[in-house]
Formats: structure tokens, C-alpha cells, sequence
């Protein structure tokens, strides 16, 4: 099973999204995917939807980090197993860059999502809750 991380970003969007997408960690960015956004200009877009809905708070984005174990899988079927995570937790209605990295020996896939859900303009609620359903959904597409 995934081992599964997710935090606020609150200032550096760009930059993370950079980090993610790197070349040398995502295999010249072949495992690198994209929900409504590209990955090229996500933080831009990501900020246009915040002003779209006029939201004030301060997180931006959410980066959720789901971990393999060395050997669990490889890095095609991490990257699918990431992707049905995100349609499952986010239900198409959040952007979102998928990047996966091979540059470990655990394969890892970084998922940086809009905190503004464009369906409805309501900042994703990130609680216990919602953190158990990212469990069970990865857990779940692991067992797979």
C-alpha cells in the first residue's frame, strides 16, 4: 500500500509545480500529466480561478504525495494509479498537475491541486475526513 502526505501551499505554487514536473525526476516529463490546466502555466491558472470566484484565503494549492514502496510497482502503473486517485478524491471538478518520479528508489507521484473547486468556487476542505477518503481511495487503486 501507498503511503499518502498532503499539505497546504501557501506561497511558492510555482516553484512547486516546477519541482514536481522536473525532467530528471519524471522521465523527460513523459510521467507527467495535467486535469484541465497545463503544467506549463497551472499556477497562473490556478490564480485566475481564485480571482474568478473572489476567494481570500491563503492556501493556494494542496500537494499531495503518494509514496510506493521499492518494488510495490512501476512507474506506468504508479502514474494511473495517481491519476484514478485524482478523479476519484477530486471528481473532476479541481485542476490538478500529476507528476511522477522514478529518481528514487521508491516511486512517488506528486499531485499539486487547485484549492478552488471550479464547479462551485469552494476551497477544497482538507480535515480528517478528507484525508481518510484519500486513504481508502489509494489503498483501494492499490489493491487493485
Amino acid at each position: 500500500m501507498a503511503i499518502t502526505k498532503i499539505h497546504p501551499i501557501k506561497k511558492t505554487l510555482s516553484y512547486a509545480i516546477d519541482y514536481i514536473t522536473d525532467d530528471k525526476k519524471t522521465d523527460e516529463k513523459i510521467l507527467v500529466s495535467s486535469f484541465n490546466c497545463n503544467p506549463i502555466s497551472a499556477h497562473k491558472q490556478f490564480e485566475a480561478r481564485r480571482e474568478q470566484f473572489d476567494t481570500k484565503g491563503t492556501v493556494l494549492a494542496r500537494h499531495l504525495i503518494q509514496s510506493f514502496f521499492p518494488g510495490e510497482t512501476d512507474a506506468e502503473t504508479a502514474h494511473q494509479i495517481g491519476q484514478e486517485l485524482c478523479e476519484k478524491v477530486l471528481g473532476n471538478e479541481y485542476e490538478y498537475v500529476l507528476a511522477t518520479h522514478v529518481d528514487k528508489d521508491h516511486i512517488h507521484n506528486h499531485i499539486i491541486f487547485n484549492n478552488v473547486n471550479f464547479v462551485t468556487g469552494k476551497c477544497y476542505q482538507s480535515n480528517k475526513k478528507s484525508y481518510h477518503k484519500i486513504r481508502f481511495h489509494s489503498d483501494d487503486l492499490c489493491k487493485e
